[in-house]
Order: C-alpha cells, then structure tokens, then sequence
C-alpha cells in the first residue's frame, strides 16, 4: 500500500487540473495564436505563470485504485499488476484466468 499522503496529494492534484482546465486551455489557446499581437500573447503566458503549478495535468501520477502503486499500471483497469495478479487469483476480475503450465 502506498503511503496515504502520496494518494491524497495526487488526488489534490486532480481536483486543481479540473478546477483550472478552462482557464488553462483558453490561456494556451492565446499564447499559441500566432496571429494575435505579441502583447496580448506575452500577457497570456505571465497569466499562465501565475496558475498553481500542481494544475498543469502533467503533474498527475497514475496510480492504483486499489493499493496507490505508482508503477505497473495498466491504464485500461486502472490497476497495478500486483493488484491485477492478486484479483485475479482470486476469480474476481472477469475472463482473467491465470495461467499455469
């Protein structure tokens, strides 16, 4: 099990990207637009500057639902391997039978 303070601060982390995702993309949109003044583009990027830095979406860790693990995650069940293994050991995970030889 990962540390409970580790899983809280990522999920702070989330709840800010999507506090601040409108804001984010209509900044980037203007800072991006090369037919906009360079003033107005300039003023984007300091607003940019400004946003908290835990509300850029790449600061988010992907972590298991199940025990926090950061690595060996499987993005299409949202779980690490171990937790994956361990679930499906037990007949809980549908259609994963583990294979022996």
């Amino acid at each position: 099990m990962a540390k409970k303070s580790s899983v809280e601060k990522n999920n702070r982390r989330r709840k800010l990207v999507a506090r601040y995702e409108g804001k984010r993309t209509r900044l980037l949109a203007i800072a991006e637009d090369r037919n906009k003044p360079i003033e107005e583009r300039f003023e984007a990027v300091l607003k940019l500057a400004q946003l908290p830095r835990n509300a850029n979406p790449t600061r988010i860790r992907n972590r298991c639902e199940v025990t926090g693990r950061p690595r060996a995650y499987y993005r299409k069940l949202k779980m690490s391997r171990v937790a994956l293994r361990e679930l499906g050991s037990q007949g809980m995970i549908p259609g994963l039978v583990k294979s022996s030889w």
